[in-house]
């Protein structure tokens, strides 16, 4: 069974949970299936916005969509979070990436 499947099946079982919906997410992205993968992200940003690793990769989709603006927005949102949460390492990660498309 597939990496994909396997993770299909899971989310029948608990299809809320945030980290199922992140892999699911990751893993249409890794098969380039890019709008399943926004699909995802933004179902977590939508029901589970807490779960501070959504914005990063959720973000770079949207850059390399063309879409800075709305990039930007969701890194500085991911950074809200990983501020609430004392979350230095993703805070780090989002403010590299949110200074990478500024410059």
């Amino acid at each position: 069974m597939s990496r994909l499947k396997q993770l299909l099946e899971l989310s029948k079982e608990s299809p809320e949970d945030p980290f199922l919906l992140f892999a699911l997410a990751k893993e249409y992205e890794k098969q380039s299936d890019t709008l399943k993968a926004l699909e995802y992200y933004q179902t977590l940003v939508r029901n589970h916005p807490d779960y501070v690793g959504t914005y990063y990769h959720y973000g770079k989709i949207q850059e390399k969509n063309g879409e800075l603006e709305a990039a930007i927005l969701c890194y500085k949102q991911g950074m809200d979070i990983a501020k609430k949460q004392g979350d230095q390492h993703a805070l780090g990660e989002l403010a590299a990436a949110k200074l990478d498309l500024e410059d």
